[in-house]
C-alpha cells in the first residue's frame, strides 16, 4: 500500500553535535548519527561540533538550513546549567512535532526506566526543514535515528515542504 500523502523528496542532513569535550575523534554518538543515516542511503551535507552556548548553537543552525533540509542536534538536552540546545532551538521552531519527543521519551522508557523522563528531545519545523534535538548519548541517538527519523523524515519533509 503506498501512501499517497508522501511526495518525494531529497532528503540530505546536517548533525552537530552539542559538547564542551567531545572531538571528531570521541565522537561515537555523532559517528553512529552518520553511520545510520549513510546506511538508509541518506546523504550528510554537514557534521561539526559547537560548545553547549545558545548563540554557537543559534548560528551552526543558520548555517545548516543554507545546505540540509534535516538538522539534528546531538547533546546538551539534559537538565544540567550547561544543557542549552531546547532553549536556543525551541523559540525558533515554526511548528513543533510534539509526537517526537513523545514517541522517544516512550521508546526510551524500554531501555532506560523512568530516567527517560529527564529527556526533552524535540523536534520541529524551521523554513519547511525538520529541526530534530535529541540527547547526545549513543544509544539516545541511535533510538532516535534508526526508529523515528529514518522512517518518516521523508513523510516529514513532503509536508513541511509544502
Amino acid at each position: 500500500m503506498t501512501n499517497n500523502h508522501v511526495r518525494s523528496v531529497t532528503v540530505n542532513v546536517a548533525i552537530i553535535t552539542v559538547s564542551t569535550t567531545r572531538t571528531k575523534g570521541t565522537d561515537s554518538s555523532g559517528k553512529m548519527i552518520i553511520d545510520l543515516l549513510t546506511s538508509a542511503g541518506i546523504q550528510i551535507n554537514h557534521y561539526t561540533i559547537i560548545p553547549d552556548r545558545v548563540d554557537a548553537i543559534r548560528d551552526e543552525l543558520f548555517t545548516a538550513l543554507k545546505d540540509a533540509k534535516c538538522i539534528i542536534f546531538n547533546g546538551g538536552t539534559g537538565l544540567t546549567h550547561d544543557d542549552c540546545t531546547v532553549e536556543a532551538i525551541e523559540p525558533l521552531l515554526e511548528k513543533k512535532i510534539d509526537g517526537f519527543g513523545e514517541l522517544f521519551r516512550m521508546k526510551s522508557v524500554a531501555e532506560i526506566g523512568t530516567h527517560a523522563m529527564l529527556s526533552r528531545a524535540v523536534a520541529g519545523i524551521i523554513r519547511g526543514k525538520a529541526v530534530f534535538c535529541i540527547p547526545g548519548s549513543t544509544p539516545a541517538v541511535t533510538l532516535a535515528t534508526r526508529e523515528l527519523i529514518i522512517p518518516e523524515i521523508t513523510h516529514i519533509l513532503s509536508h513541511a515542504g509544502l
